[in-house]
């Protein structure tokens, strides 16, 4: 019974995002559980090269280009996707980050931040991290009766992290709309959850956390210090959030919930 728990043959799984380090880990583990996965991104080459390494592994795959923040790319995605996988059952919305002008640096002057900055952030966060995905794969996804949603929120959507007002802001309200569609969507065979990391090396915040020679910066050590596993985390590490969640059988009875993977930091915090 449990080694069937978490099979996930038969089922067309779309990661959103799937050509960055975390979205790619996580495509890597549904495909692994026995999914068939659609790597969504704007990336080719990165995409390309996730595809060929889940297809060495014995695993299913395909990359499908398209722009999150468009819905008429989204939507012509998830057609070629379904033409090309069959139905998509399982939707990871992956796709987000922050900007420079978005970010507060040391001693700034909050009044002054970017509109623009704040705006591009929010979008990409919650619009194309988020509502869109949602609305176009959930629409398929309610008509037959069978879904599982999981958000990429944020540690930064729990806590107000210092800096990154704007990222921080834009994945609370991921968090929030990842409830409300929950509760919407409960009764209609479609689940919605989401998964915080905490912090995970990737390139978008590799510098922000460790100097040229691999040492700490001063905010990496901050970090550290206040994670009782006294380090990062790896992205295989989401692996079992992930493959839980979008497991029908595993977690048939999970809705609405913000799984929360951040080595312990969030338990010396809030």
């Amino acid at each position: 019974m449990t080694s069937t728990l978490f099979d996930l043959t038969g089922e067309t799984a779309v990661v959103l995002g799937g050509t960055g380090v975390l979205g790619g880990g996580m495509a890597s583990s549904l495909a692994a559980a026995g999914a068939k996965v659609a790597v969504v991104g704007r990336n080719a080459d990165r995409g390309q090269a996730r595809v060929r390494e889940i297809e060495a592994a014995g695993g299913v795959a395909s990359f499908h280009s398209a722009d999150a923040l468009d819905a008429k790319s989204l939507t012509d995605c998830r057609d070629e996707i379904i033409s090309k996988l069959g139905s998509v059952t399982i939707l990871i919305a992956a796709a987000g980050g922050n900007r420079p002008d978005a970010t507060l640096p040391p001693g700034s002057d909050f009044c002054k931040l970017s509109r623009d900055g704040w705006n591009g952030v929010f979008d990409l966060n919650l619009v194309g991290g988020a509502l869109l995905p949602a609305q176009v794969f959930g629409e398929t996804m309610l008509a037959q009766k069978k879904g599982s949603i999981i958000n990429i929120a944020s540690m930064a959507g729990m806590i107000p992290l210092s800096r990154v007002v704007a990222y921080s802001a834009a994945k609370a309200a991921v968090i929030n709309l990842t409830k409300f569609l929950a509760r919407e969507w409960a009764t209609r065979g479609v689940r919605v959850n989401a998964i915080s990391p905490g912090f995970f090396p990737a390139d978008q915040n590799r510098a922000l956390l460790f100097k040229e020679d691999g040492s700490y910066t001063e905010r990496g050590g901050q970090i550290i210090g206040h994670t009782p596993m006294a380090r990062f985390g790896e992205s295989h590490e989401l692996a079992g959030a992930v493959v839980w969640l979008a497991s029908h059988k595993a977690s048939s009875f999970v809705t609405g919930q913000n799984i929360v993977v951040d080595g312990g930091f969030s338990s010396t915090t809030i």
